[in-house]
């Protein structure tokens, strides 16, 4: 799913409008209306109040219009104008007129008793056009609706929320209800406070300049996932599906490289062998006996050196920094050419010998978490500084960055990919190591590197998904990622044959 920015979305709306011979209020009304029905859908007590804070553009019209459309179902509704808010559209002005024409009042800020568990906050303030500083009366409201103790929706975007730089104020939302597009704000790590969850409502938008007007960004959806899935061949054997090399471990962190293993044979590849120190070959043949085994050192990693010609290697989970292993780091990726997943120390002493970075193999795969990225690429001012830097970083080294958080980016180039998948049950020690583990294991079974990263962070996100639902979240652990992989993968296929 292409995600746009503020100019597309625009030019997307005028598009529709003239292809479909629409005016612009009866779009606002079509979006209205698909906001109401998701209400509708998710709130079916009629006992519940609708509490609507409405600004005076299109933003603000298409609350009015949801506003009247709850009324006429007979649900509760209240609604504020905040004159403070803009001036008047003429959308606005015509979505108002029919509202008090349907007998809702302007509530006129007045506060009125509700039971708790059934009050809603629609936030219907600014939409995706706002880009000025918050006038006080307007803070004074977005504060009200922050202090409530009921639900809050927002309408296409919290109000307050920038596009297109770093928010201080906004609505914090449960829920965005956003037109068509996901906006790429919501994705962004600094602004996890405005942005629970989001819908996605298709409005109709004109489905050729949709496809045929480029973007950099986008979400990776499970439509965009069955377009890039590999399904395995009827007569495939374990020497069409590649053959998958995990490098890592160190005394007492032997557990890392066994997990990544285990996810590169779960991820669908012929053939697995562990390379690791001596003090694991006992560990990893009695844990996972699929796996074969080469071992170098006693406690750590002192050279790398292996007969055979994996299909791709894995590198760093558990892996250690000991002066010996990091010199046998670096000389094993100055003579490499095989397809390379990077993570864990690894990443740290390739952030530690930024030199080395020119040897990597083109396309190889970085899977940093925040504080292993910012070693990397150093430091950043805020969320879209942090972007911007990724994709010089990524076009710099000819490398796919795979920057983990609770919405994992792959950046390859210029185009950043969204992850749909995962929740917070994936933080927990040893996540990161299966995630390299996947994404090496798809990478073996001919996976082109950005398909490797994006559909292996999708499958990785979505064992946290399903699994959640047995384990709960706080009991959920990487053996767990390892466990629902299978159920992962069925979903996928089964999503496939629905396309």
């Amino acid at each position: 799913m292409k995600i746009f920015n503020t100019e597309n979305t625009r030019q997307a709306d005028k598009i529709t409008i003239s292809a479909q011979n629409l005016t612009s209020y009866e779009l606002m009304e079509r979006a209205a209306t698909e906001a109401f029905l998701w209400i509708k859908k998710h709130f079916p007590d009629k006992e519940t109040t609708f509490h609507v804070f409405c600004g005076q553009g299109n933003n603000g019209g298409d609350g009015l219009v949801i506003a009247r459309l709850l009324h006429k179902d007979h649900y509760s509704v209240k609604v504020d104008v905040v004159e403070a808010a803009g001036k008047p559209s003429d959308d606005f002005k015509k979505a108002l007129k029919n509202l008090l024409e349907s007998g809702i009042e302007d509530n006129k800020g007045d506060s009125y008793p509700y039971e708790k568990g059934k009050l809603i906050y629609i936030d219907a303030l600014f939409g995706i056009g706002f880009n000025r500083e918050l006038p006080e009366a307007v803070k004074t409201v977005i504060e009200k609706i922050n202090r409530c103790e009921g639900y809050v929706l927002s309408i296409d975007t919290p109000s307050g929320l920038f596009m297109d730089r770093p928010t201080s104020i906004a609505v914090k939302s449960d829920y965005v209800l956003t037109f068509h597009f996901p906006k790429l704000p919501f994705f962004l790590p600094g602004n996890s406070a405005f942005v629970d969850k989001i819908a996605v409502l298709d409005i109709g938008l004109d489905k050729d300049f949709i496809a045929n007007t480029p973007t950099h960004h986008y979400y990776t959806d499970r439509k965009e996932i069955a377009h890039r899935f590999r399904h395995v061949k009827p007569h495939a054997h374990k020497g069409t599906q590649g053959h998958a090399f995990i490098i890592g471990g160190s005394y007492g962190k032997i557990g890392a490289v066994c997990l990544s293993a285990k996810a590169a044979l779960k991820s669908g590849c012929g053939l697995v062998t562990a390379y690791l120190p001596k003090c694991g070959y006992e560990v990893i043949q009695s844990y996972f006996p699929e796996a074969m085994a080469v071992t170098d050192g006693n406690t750590h990693i002192q050279k790398i050196s292996f007969d055979g010609a994996p299909k791709a290697i894995g590198l760093g989970p558990g892996i250690g920094q000991h002066p010996e292993t990091q010199q046998a780091v670096l000389n094993f990726l100055k003579l490499q050419t095989k397809p390379l997943v990077i993570d864990a120390d690894a990443l740290n002493i390739l952030a530690q010998n930024k030199e080395a970075l020119q040897y990597l193999p083109e396309n190889t795969i970085l899977t940093p978490h925040p504080k292993e990225l910012e070693r990397l690429m150093g430091s950043w001012d805020n969320d879209f500084d942090k972007l911007d830097k990724m994709k010089a970083f990524s076009s710099r080294y000819g490398v796919v960055l795979v920057a983990k958080d609770a919405h994992t980016l792959i950046v390859y180039g210029e185009s950043v990919y969204v992850n749909a998948t995962g929740n917070a049950a994936l933080a927990t020690g040893g996540s990161g190591d299966c995630l390299t583990g996947i994404i090496t294991g798809l990478l073996a079974q001919g996976y082109p590197p950005a398909d490797a990263a994006i559909v292996g962070v999708y499958l990785h996100g979505l064992t946290a998904d399903i699994g959640v639902k047995e384990t709960g979240t706080q009991a959920f652990t990487a053996s767990d990622i390892l466990h629902y992989l299978g159920k992962a993968y069925l979903k996928i296929e089964s999503e496939c044959r629905q396309k």
